[in-house]
C-alpha cells in the first residue's frame, strides 16, 4: 500500500492553491448518478478521501491517488481495500519517524536508565548487534525499514562466516528495537514480521575429561594466590553445570543440605530470571561439605572477594588464575564453559533423560538443545557399551538358574 498522500483539503499553500485551481475535485457519480461517498476524480485520475486518525490520536482528512484504477468499479475496490485497511489499523504513519540510529540510542539508554527492565548481560549482547544494525540501516526511518534491508543484512553477515544462530540473534535485536516503536505508536507492523530463522548446525564440542579438570586445579593451586577459591569454584561448576556469572553470584542460603538441592538463581539476576535446583550428586555433596568446612566466616557467599575489605560481596572473576592454570598446565583453551560441557556430558553418558539435565542446567526447551548438540556423546556411549556384549556360552550357577 503505497503511503497516503499529505495533501488534505485544507491545504494553503501558494503552490497547492494553484494545482488546485487548474485541476478541480469532482465527485465520482454510481450508475444512478448519484456521489459515491469518498471518491473523486481529479486530472482524469481516482483519488479517495479519507478520515484518518494520527499518531497522535487526531483525525485528519487526507487524499490518496487509486494508482491502477481505470474504472469506477476498480476506482470502488480499492476505496474499499483501503477502508479495510484502516478498520484494521495498518494504513501508512501520517507521522514522520525518528532515524533507526536516534530511536536506537534512545532505546539503549531506556534500558541504561530504568533499573531491572532487562539483565545488564542482555543489553550487553543487545548493544553490540545495534551497532551493527546503525552501521546497516542508521539513516533510514522507522517506518522505511523494509525486508530488502533487513535480507541484504542477513547476507552481509553470512558471507563473512558469521553463524545462523548469531544472525538469529542479530534480527532478535532488531526486533525487539522495532517493537518498541510500535508500543510507541511509530510503527504498524513490523518488517520482520514472518521472517523464518536461519538454520545453524550446532558445533560440537570436544569432551572435556576429569583429567583434564584436575590438571587446571592442579596447576592453580601452584601458580594463583587464590588458587583453593578457583579449585572450588571450577569444581562446583563441574558438578552442577552452573554458569560462571550464577556461580559466583551463589550465596550459602542457597545450599540446602537437608533436601539435598542447591539453588541458582534466587538473586533475579539469572538468564531469563529464571531459578533452578540442582539436586545434589554425590561429588557435588562431597564437594559442598568441603566447602563448608573452611567458610569464610564473615561472608554469605560461596565465592567472598579476596579483596572485599569491610563489605560482603562476591568474586567478579577468577579469569587471571584460569590465565595462569592454563599456561601452567599447557591447557591453553580450557574455559569456564567447559564445566558446564563437562557436566552435561557425563549426565548424557551416565543416561540420564535429556529433561532432566536440561532442568538442572536453566534450558527451557526441554532437553532440544541438548539432544543437538551432546546426542553424539550417547550414541559413542552406546556403541562402546554394545562392545561389552557377549554371545558365548556362560555356565550359570544352580542359583542363577533358578
Amino acid at each position: 500500500m503505497k503511503p497516503i498522500e499529505a495533501v488534505s483539503s485544507h491545504a494553503t499553500t501558494a503552490n497547492v492553491r494553484s494545482s488546485h485551481s487548474r485541476f478541480k475535485y469532482k465527485k465520482v457519480l454510481d450508475g444512478r448518478k448519484q456521489p459515491i461517498r469518498g471518491l473523486w476524480e481529479r486530472n482524469g485520475n481516482f483519488i479517495a478521501r479519507m478520515s484518518v486518525e494520527d499518531a497522535d490520536g487526531m483525525r485528519r482528512t487526507r487524499w490518496k491517488r487509486l494508482v491502477g484504477a481505470q474504472t469506477v468499479p476498480q476506482a470502488l475496490e480499492q476505496l474499499h481495500e483501503l477502508h479495510v485497511d484502516r478498520e484494521r489499523n495498518v494504513l501508512p504513519l501520517l507521522k514522520r519517524t525518528p532515524k533507526f540510529t536516534d530511536y536506537a540510542a534512545g532505546y539503549l539508554t531506556y534500558f541504561d536508565t530504568v533499573k531491572d527492565a532487562k539483565r545488564p548481560a542482555t543489553i550487553q549482547k543487545e548493544r553490540g548487534a545495534i551497532r551493527l544494525w546503525t552501521e546497516h540501516i542508521g539513516g533510514l526511518r522507522l517506518d522505511k525499514i523494509r525486508r530488502v534491508h533487513i535480507n541484504s543484512f542477513i547476507q552481509k553477515r553470512q558471507a563473512a562466516g558469521i553463524s545462523g544462530r548469531t544472525v538469529n540473534l542479530d534480527i532478535i535485536a532488531l526486533r525487539n528495537v522495532l517493537k518498541r516503536a510500535i508500543d510507541d505508536q511509530l510503527l504498524k507492523v513490523l518488517p520482520t514480521e514472518n521472517l523464518r530463522p536461519l538454520k545453524w548446525t550446532p558445533h560440537r564440542r570436544e569432551l572435556v575429561t576429569g583429567a583434564d579438570i584436575d590438571a587446571i586445579c592442579r596447576a592453580a593451586l601452584e601458580v594463583s594466590k587464590n588458587g583453593l577459591e578457583f579449585v572450588d569454584y571450577i569444581r562446583l561448576m563441574a558438578f552442577t553445570g552452573a554458569r560462571r556469572n550464577e556461580a559466583l553470584r551463589l550465596t550459602w542460603a542457597d545450599v540446602d543440605f537437608q533436601r539435598e538441592q542447591l539453588t541458582i538463581g534466587a538473586d533475579g539476576l539469572n538468564k531469563g530470571r529464571e531459578v533452578r535446583a540442582v539436586d545434589f550428586n554425590s561429588k557435588l555433596k562431597e564437594h559442598l561439605q568441603a566447602m563448608s568446612g573452611r567458610r569464610a566466616p564473615d561472608s554469605q557467599f560461596l565465592f567472598p572477594s579476596p579483596q572485599r575489605g569491610g563489605k560482603d560481596v562476591s568474586a567478579k572473576t577468577f579469569m587471571e588464575s584460569l590465565r595462569l592454570a592454563r599456561k601452567k598446565s599447557g591447557l591453553t583453551t580450557f574455559s569456564f564453559h567447559d564445566c558446564r560441557h563437562f557436566f552435561i556430558s557425563y549426565c548424557v553418558m551416565s543416561g540420564i533423560d535429556y529433561m532432566t539435565i536440561a532442568r538442572w542446567v536453566g534450558h527451557k526447551d526441554g532437553g532440544v538443545l541438548i539432544g543437538k548438540v551432546y546426542g553424539h556423546l550417547s550414541n559413542e556411549h552406546a556403541q562402546r557399551q554394545a562392545q561389552r556384549l557377549n554371545f558365548a556360552p556362560v555356565v550359570l550357577s544352580e542359583v542363577a538358574a533358578s
